[in-house]
Formats: structure tokens, sequence, C-alpha cells
């Protein structure tokens, strides 16, 4: 029969021992040291893990993209800083695809991999059903982008918006609208969540004002023909269209009303705000308004933050570029002011947030866990290009 000799056999106990030491370990929640006995590597204790949920596949992936981008950008700088508490921030990102049962599962893939805390939110359908989940996983979730009214009642506490809410931005298009003397007005939607809120949004405020809503539409996902969309508003003859929704369908509007002739103003809603639009929209986008989040471009504190984006990634940063980024640095801010990375006390720290300075403007919260000011701009469509209106 083999027999090992003994100094092979003590390799195989060392073996053993290390295996049992580094090979079978997992993620956990909160801080992970990088060492077992928890000393530092590197300049950093261990590292911590935020959680990205964004749509990176479907019709709305170039903005979630660009805002995952924009919240990579963040880590990296804050990293090279030092981290959080001494930590290595770490991502890991859940794909909703904007769509509202990919969501939960996507909220349930970061909720498994027991992140500290979640960034993003883009559509707001999408990411509706993801704040019971999060609640109940004690886990704060700083959205950056989904703004529809209907994300505050069932707001279990533990998200923070720092877009601007569908009221603050239905209020900036009335205010808009009568700048420019319309009187009469037809709202389209496509159904979503975001879309339908600021619809019904912008209905009540232009009544409310005196004015009147002469035509309302809804178009389905997927439609290329507008064409009963425009012949009802042809003949309605409004001062002005308002499209509510996203900036594939709306580019798509935007071409069909123009070239069956409609001369009226055309305005589009904050998911529409991309540079694509214009894009896809081609010579027809020129003249076209839009109710807009703060924009990077016409920030200029955002100036830097162009650069690094610019430096990194193939495109130009859009239209939530500058608000994902903000909430990166927001969490950790929270987290640094909590002195710890407990769900709780970083909760209770986002709440307390009072005048915190990002490119996009301050950030403070009301007691409903919106932003405490209205953040939107008017831009219009010149030479292909966004440009500030106002």
């Amino acid at each position: 029969m083999f027999k090992l000799k003994s100094s092979w056999i003590l390799m195989l106990v060392l073996v053993l021992f290390a295996f049992s030491l580094f090979g079978c370990g997992g993620d956990s929640a909160g801080p992970v040291d990088e060492t077992p006995d928890g000393e530092a590597e590197g300049e950093f204790e261990g590292q911590v893990l935020f959680g990205i949920m964004v749509p990176v596949t479907g019709s709305e992936a170039a903005d979630g993209i660009d805002m995952e981008n924009a919240g990579l950008l963040a880590v990296e700088e804050i990293n090279a800083a030092g981290g959080v508490l001494g930590y290595e921030i770490v991502t890991t990102t859940g794909d909703d695809e904007c769509d509202p049962s990919k969501a939960t599962a996507a909220a349930s893939k970061l909720i498994s991999e027991e992140v500290v805390a979640v960034i993003g939110g883009y559509c707001s359908g999408a990411t509706l059903p993801t704040l019971a989940l999060y609640g109940d996983a004690g886990i704060p979730f700083v959205i950056a982008a989904a703004n529809a009214t209907s994300l505050i009642d069932e707001n279990p506490g533990w998200a923070f918006m720092i877009n601007s809410t569908g009221d603050a931005q239905a209020a900036k298009a009335v205010e808009w609208f009568e700048s420019l003397d319309v009187d009469t007005i037809a709202l389209v939607d496509d159904g979503s969540a975001f879309s339908v809120d600021l619809k019904d949004q912008s209905k009540m405020q232009w009544e409310a004002a005196g004015h009147s809503v002469v035509a309302e539409d809804r178009v389905e996902t997927g439609t290329q023909d507008f064409s009963a969309v425009v012949t009802n508003i042809m003949a309605a003859n409004p001062d002005a269209v308002y499209w509510t929704a996203y900036q594939g369908l709306g580019a798509l509007l935007i071409r069909q009303l123009r070239q069956d002739g409609y001369e009226g103003v055309i305005m589009v809603g904050d998911g529409s705000s991309a540079p694509e639009l214009l894009d896809l929209a081609q010579a027809e986008g020129e003249g076209v308004y839009c109710t807009a989040p703060p924009v990077v471009d016409f920030l200029p504190a955002a100036q830097n933050f162009i650069s690094g984006y610019n430096d990194s990634y193939p495109r130009e940063p859009g239209a939530y570029a500058g608000l994902m980024y903000d909430a990166t640095y927001l969490l950790v801010d929270a987290i640094e002011r909590a002195g710890s990375f407990d769900g709780e006390a970083i909760k209770d720290a986002l709440a307390a947030t009072d005048g915190f300075e990002g490119i996009t403007g301050p950030v403070g919260f009301t007691p409903q866990n919106t932003l405490n000011r209205s953040n939107f701009v008017i831009l219009v469509g010149e030479d292909g290009r966004w440009a500030l209106a106002e």
C-alpha cells in the first residue's frame, strides 16, 4: 500500500486549513473585511456594497446606462479619496428594464446580495413596486430620477427622491405655456405611471388656471403609426401639445405631427429630455420645448463632472447623470453623518439632510422624503441639441 511521507501529510494539513479560512466564504451584509483577521489590506479596511437599480436593457436602456455610468464615476472618485468610513465601495447592478415585474426581480437580487443601500430608480412604474421590498428589508433607497407623485403614497419611509415630483413639473409646464400665450392644449401619454401622473397633474393645474384641455390621447408601447392621434389633435386644433412620456415614442409623435402640418407649440416632459429625443426627431425636433431636470450642460458646478464623464465613457452625460452622481455622493454623506452602515441610521441621516450641495443644486427633504424645491428648467431644441430656453 502507498504511504504518505510525514512531510507531505503536514503540507496537506496546511492546505486544508487554509481552505477552511478562505474557500468557504460568501457575500455578507454591510462592510466586508478583505482579510480574515480584519486587518486592513492596502488603504481600505474592507469593502461595502452599494446597489444600483436602473434599466440597462430595454427601451430606456440609454438613460439607465447613463445613470449607471454617473454612479460608477462618483464611486471611483470617492474611493480615490479614501472611500466611506474607511471602506472601499463596490457596486452591484439590478436591471429593472423599466418594467414593474423585472424591477421586483432586480430589487430581490440586490436585497439577496445584502447591499447596504440602493441608488437609481429611473421609470416610476418600475420603481413603485420596489419601495415596499426595500422598506421591508431595511435598505435605504435614494431615487435619482423617478418622480411620479404616486411614489409618495407608496413610500414606507425608506426612499428619498432627489428629482422634483410630477406636480412641480406640471407647474413648470403651466408657467411656460402661459408665457407663450397658450390657452388650449392637447395631452398625450403612454399609459406608464410617470406619464399618466404628469398628464393628470398638468390637466388639473391647467384647468385650475382657467385654460382648456381640448384633446387627450394615449399611445401604446410599440406604436409606430400615430395617424389616429395626430388626426384627433389636428381636429381639436390646440395651441400646444404636451407629450408626457418617454423619448422613443415622443420623437415619432413629434415627427408625424410636424409632417402632417401641425404648427403649434410642442413640449415634452422630462422622460424625453435625453439628447436621443432630438436625434430621433431629426429636423422636426427644432423648436420643441422640454420640462427638464437639471441637465449638467447648463450647470456651472457640473463642469468637472462633465470632464470626468467624457474621459471615462464614449457618450455625453444625459439628463439624469447629474442627479445620479449627486445621489451617490448624498448616500456617502449620509453614511458618514450616521457613522454607521446600519440601514436605520442611514435612513435617519438622509431624512435629516439639509442643504447638501450637489452639482444639481442643494438637497433637502420634505416630511414625505421628496425634494423640498422645484428643480425643473425649460429646454428648447436648437440645431439638434438642447439649449436653455429661460
